[in-house]
């Protein structure tokens, strides 16, 4: 199946039937996750990866009670740094310079324009959120993913943050959830948006081709 054929396939599923996603399959979607692209690469986030059926119970009244966070087999929380400092810069860069076999003089601008990106922001909160669209390439990655694997997905916003970030103890980590994502199985009996036509802006609409002669009309 090609992306384009899984992507039609998908759906955000919202109710679940329970069956558990094979171990191998979730590997995969949670690799393409980590090899998501991220400004500088610096990937200023973790996901949490919650299989046990105890703790997504406790979790569903955060959530509103959405039945895909009992339903799913697995629930992966996107949560980004709470604060970006230059220690993290600092690991990120000894990271790359081993991976690559470089010295760390080599990176050393590298390591500054980044630095100095992150503390361009002009308040910490800007700085988280500039972290959680990091977080958001991810979970596209991993979405895309789980359409490949014929594994439904269903990205979520609607929870209580704080709530939730409370439970998981992620102060603690120095994160904040930023969207969930429930892995499973469709349960096509009870939900009503199974075997629904997708529904997207057609290409004319959404897609604007620019040439350099049309900016200089008029």
């Amino acid at each position: 199946m090609s992306i384009t054929e899984a992507l039609h396939w998908r759906y955000a599923t919202k109710r679940m039937n329970g069956q558990k996603v094979p171990q191998e399959k979730v590997d995969r979607i949670l690799e393409a996750a980590r090899l998501a692209p991220s400004s500088y690469g610096l990937q200023p986030y973790a996901v949490l990866v919650i299989e046990d059926e105890a703790l997504r119970e406790m979790i569903s009244p955060a959530a509103f009670h959405q039945p895909q966070i009992t339903e799913s087999s697995h629930l992966l929380v996107f949560a980004a740094w709470d604060s970006v400092h230059a220690t993290h810069v600092d690991d990120f860069i000894r990271l790359t310079a081993e991976e690559r076999g470089m010295h760390l003089a080599d990176l050393e601008d590298y390591s500054n324009a980044i630095k100095g990106a992150v503390n361009g922001f002009s308040s910490p909160e800007e700085r988280f959120h500039w972290a959680a669209k990091q977080a958001y390439l991810s979970l596209g990655a991993a979405l895309a993913a789980a359409a490949v694997e014929q594994v439904d997905a269903s990205p979520m916003e609607g929870f209580d943050p704080a709530s939730l970030d409370a439970l998981l103890g992620l102060e603690e980590h120095g994160l904040r959830s930023v969207v969930l994502m429930a892995l499973g199985y469709r349960d096509i009996e009870n939900d009503r948006l199974a075997g629904l036509k997708k529904v997207r802006w057609p290409r004319e609409k959404l897609f604007i081709h620019l040439e350099q002669e049309a900016l200089h009309r008029g």
